[in-house]
């Protein structure tokens, strides 16, 4: 008998969650139309890196999350011989549009299954990875802020979306940083730095895409100074996703590595979503084709 091909599913993000009890009949019934034999776990996020370590051994590993899931994922297999299989279930899986996958559950369990996969490049900062981008100031300030008020109040994401923005705006309004790509340091004044793996575009209908992730390059932006009510409505189309790399971004360039410092000894960041706080300074660095993922 052939060997299941493990499927690790976050069921708390994104649209698994909102599957609830259809979470794991769906997902049969897709790789089962693909004619794939699959062993599904839905795990909650904290469990979701010793069970890809230990499904690794078996070659091809599927996950089903967003893109926070999928960092989880790439720290785990990069380096590595094992394939990663990707089933877009979070809330804006920039990772899988980018690759080119189908929203369509049935296509894309195909591809995760039958698929070949293609080298891409992984960004790192002090060790912790991220397959997207990385930012530091406004955004996970704002994050902090949205996730204390579902918590505290039980609010969901939609609506501690405005009260997140403007309270993290009354704090930190702009960020004092001294950054280095590779031509000596220089200093920089902004309510927010966003570091992407590969070059973010800046066309309009193609916002936030990237046409390559394999150019081995970190493409380095910054927010523009503007006023208060702007920066509002700006952090609140930030929190959806929704901003507009055109007008709201000022591209800095394109480097191999990246070093960022700031007045303190830690540096609020969020890598792909999830909100850490790192050592100072941050050095970021690209690693060439270090992932495995299954893309067609």
């Amino acid at each position: 008998m052939a060997a299941k091909l493990p499927v690790i599913v976050n069921k708390n993000g994104g649209a698994a969650s909102k599957m609830g009890d259809d979470l794991v009949p769906k997902l049969t019934e897709a790789f089962d139309a693909a004619r794939a034999p699959v062993a599904i776990e839905p795990l909650d996020g904290a469990d979701i890196a010793d069970a890809i370590g230990k499904a690794a051994k078996r070659g091809r590993v599927v996950v089903a999350g967003g893109d926070g899931t999928v960092s989880c994922a790439a720290a785990a297999l990069m380096d590595s011989e094992a394939e990663l299989g990707l089933l877009p279930l979070g809330t804006l899986n920039h990772l899988a549009r980018d690759l080119g996958l189908p929203n369509d559950l049935k296509k894309a369990a195909k591809i995760a299954a039958t698929g070949k996969a293609t080298a891409i490049d992984v960004a790192e900062v002090n060790g912790k990875v991220f397959v997207n981008n990385a930012s530091i100031g406004l955004y996970p300030l704002m994050v902090r802020e949205r996730e204390g008020l579902q918590d505290d109040k039980g609010w969901p994401k939609w609506l501690s979306t405005i009260p997140a923005a403007y309270a993290a705006l009354e704090r930190l309004p702009h960020h004092r940083l001294r950054i280095d790509m590779g031509e000596g340091e220089r200093e920089i004044v902004t309510p927010l730095l966003f570091v992407g793996n590969n070059t973010y575009s800046l066309d309009a209908g193609e916002l936030g895409q990237r046409a390559s992730l394999t150019d081995g390059k970190l493409s380095v932006y910054a927010v523009s100074h503007r006023s208060r009510l702007s920066l509002i409505w700006f952090a609140a189309r930030t929190l959806v996703g929704r901003a507009r790399r055109d007008v709201d971004f000022v591209a800095l360039g394109e480097c191999e590595t990246l070093t960022v410092r700031s007045s303190g000894k830690t540096i609020e960041i969020a890598l792909d979503g999830e909100v850490q706080r790192l050592k100072s300074p941050l050095e970021f660095r690209v690693r060439r084709g270090a992932l495995k993922v299954v893309a067609g």
